[in-house]
């Protein structure tokens, strides 16, 4: 399951809070700060895909992620290399090199944390 650019964004604050109550999920926004409403709704989505679960605090519900921000962006990557890359993790690395400004020093950084990744296959 994909997130939503406005569950997306949700995401990014809930990861960084790692728990967090309503109130302070509305006031981690930047201005204009969605009403309570909107992010609610999201919320609601969002435990329905399985990505928020949260613990009841009194009359509150303290929100937190069940998903790993790195598990989910490798899973994003991966489905990006699917299906704008053939598939092909070379196709994606070529990409990456030819359209990046990258450096010379942060090519080769590149290079050696792909020979150290062979090298402990």
């Amino acid at each position: 399951m994909e997130l939503s650019n406005s569950e997306e964004q949700l995401m990014q604050i809930l990861w960084k809070k790692e728990k967090a109550f309503m109130k302070d999920l509305v006031n981690a926004y930047p201005e204009p700060k969605p009403a309570l409403t909107t992010v609610a709704t999201l919320l609601k989505r969002m435990q329905d895909k399985n990505f928020v679960g949260y613990e009841q605090v009194g009359r509150s519900r303290e929100y937190f992620p069940k998903v790993t921000k790195k598990k989910y962006f490798s899973k994003q990557m991966n489905g990006m290399i699917k299906s704008f890359f053939n598939d092909s993790p070379s196709q994606f690395a070529s990409f990456f090199t030819r359209e990046t400004d990258l450096s010379d020093k942060e090519l080769k950084e590149l290079r050696d944390l792909i020979d150290e990744r062979i090298k402990k296959k």
